[in-house]
């Protein structure tokens, strides 16, 4: 009896134990297929007259908590569903999205129309078709569409001044999933079209900026970029620690600027090379460039010339900031000469930020804790370890695209890309062969002035007794 007893218990535990699981299984299913992983959302905007127009498609799972009536098996019953998707339009897109007229927000949308349709649906590739769609005829009403398998299509208006006033958009769609990605679409009054595409919240864009605002955002982008990216950092602090003295610096700062500042913008206009090896290439010479550094500071390079070795790396940065840029250039509307001058004048902010922060503490690291030679050997080789794991990895990418195969376009490109390097080279020393011989004038004019100050008297030193030392020195 007590046997049958334990079994009967062992039984019972088991059974508990499997509804349970199941039971826990089915909740972590839902709660997996809650939110969805990778939502995609499609916008157009177009002023008219004196009211705005915003077509929107957002995938109809991504729309929660809503009570879409339902037939047969779990059907979208369509016929009764009218309310029940301009709630979702309501509630998962317009309360998300603000539209500002001249900096001045517009007032809650109107649901024009609105509409389940088919993944399979392809009218939303551009404006007219997407709004003959939306106020054309919905899907029969026995249609057999579950609710996870349909899109929303939602026509909102807005009422404005003037179709010419300038517009921005704040998108905080990013609750609609685990990553999502709009794509909005500006008409503008004229018929051109300006495409935007970004992933979460960007904050507020605006859509036809003014050269000021678009300077603004671009000095910011350059400023953060740099904070962020830890390999300029790096090289910039291998690059900086054999000085002590800001004035020291400007020549290799300047050097470093000039270099990065012309593949930056040569690659923001297309200039550079359009091929899928090139940003592996990059990247892996950016690490390559930590790693020589560091061994220079090791062994102890001549710093002298170090504007030379900023001015070569800083081409490869430039062409590392110039892939962070590209996302960004949508936002340049007209101005992208200005854009890209900015987001330089950023990074620039950066870089002397970094600078001033780290020179003191050099300062007083090797004033106070460490002897100089032995503290940059030291933090050399920590830096310099980092670069070269980074070396090895981004190398093993690049080796994954094989050897590329050049074409005469790309030959001839590179060697374009060489003549300017070499002719920027070449002027470089040259200016700095006169800064010397200019400098060296200056000593020696200061040599004869103390000369002629011990044979001249303090009244009569002017020109004519100058010019009679100077005769007197040759």
């Amino acid at each position: 009896m007590p046997v049958t007893r334990l079994h009967r218990s062992t039984a019972q535990a088991a059974l508990v134990a499997l509804l349970s699981g199941c039971f826990l299984i089915t909740c972590i299913d839902v709660v997996a297929h809650d939110i969805p992983n990778d939502v995609t959302v499609q916008a157009f905007l177009k002023p008219e007259g004196d009211k705005l127009e915003l077509l929107v498609r957002v995938p109809l799972r991504a729309c929660r908590d809503i009570d879409f009536p339902t037939r047969g098996p779990g059907y979208i019953d369509l016929a009764r569903a009218d309310a029940s998707i301009r709630d979702a339009a309501t509630l998962w897109v317009s309360d998300n999205i603000e539209l500002y007229e001249e900096g001045i927000r517009l007032q809650q949308a109107r649901v024009a129309a609105a509409r389940v349709s088919l993944e399979s649906e392809r009218s939303f590739e551009s404006y007219e078709q997407a709004r003959e769609h939306v106020t054309g005829p919905r899907l029969p009403d026995n249609t057999e569409l579950y609710w996870t398998q349909g899109l929303l299509d939602v026509l909102f208006e807005y009422s404005i001044h003037s179709e010419n006033s300038r517009f921005s958009i704040r998108p905080s769609l990013s609750r609609l999933g685990i990553r999502v990605v709009t794509v909005v679409r500006f008409i503008r009054p004229g018929g051109s079209v300006r495409a935007f595409e970004f992933e979460g919240d960007p904050g507020l864009v605006t859509l036809d900026p003014r050269w000021h605002q678009a300077a603004l955002r671009f000095v910011r982008a350059g400023f953060y970029h740099i904070l962020d990216g830890t390999d300029h950092l790096l090289f910039l602090f291998c690059l900086v620690i054999p000085f002590r003295r800001f004035r020291s610096l400007i020549k290799v700062v300047t050097a470093f600027t000039l270099a990065h500042s012309i593949t930056l913008i040569a690659s923001a206009y297309n200039f550079g090379p359009d091929v899928l090896w090139f940003p592996p290439l990059i990247e892996t010479l950016i690490a390559v460039s930590i790693v020589y550094m560091a061994l220079e500071n090791i062994v102890g390079g001549n710093v002298q010339r170090r504007w030379m070795i900023a001015l070569g790396f800083g081409l490869v940065h430039g062409f590392g900031f110039s892939f962070a840029l590209r996302q960004n250039l949508q936002f340049a509307g007209s101005h992208l000469l200005t854009t890209l001058l900015s987001f330089n004048v950023g990074v620039e902010i950066g870089q002397l930020l970094v600078i001033a922060l780290l020179v003191p503490i050099l300062e007083l690291l090797f004033r106070f804790v460490v002897a100089e030679r032995v503290g940059t050997i030291i933090l050399s080789a920590l830096v310099g370890h980092t670069g070269w794991h980074w070396m090895l990895e981004r190398w093993g990418r690049l080796k994954q695209f094989g050897w590329p195969a050049f074409t005469a376009s790309q030959i001839a490109s590179t060697m374009r890309w060489l003549i300017v390097i070499l002719i920027f080279a070449a002027a470089l020393w040259l200016a700095s062969l006169l800064r010397r011989r200019a400098a060296l004038t200056h000593k020696d004019d200061d040599a004869i002035r103390e000369n002629a100050g011990r044979t001249c008297d303090e009244a009569t030193l002017d020109n004519d007794c100058l010019d009679s030392a100077k005769a007197s020195a040759e």
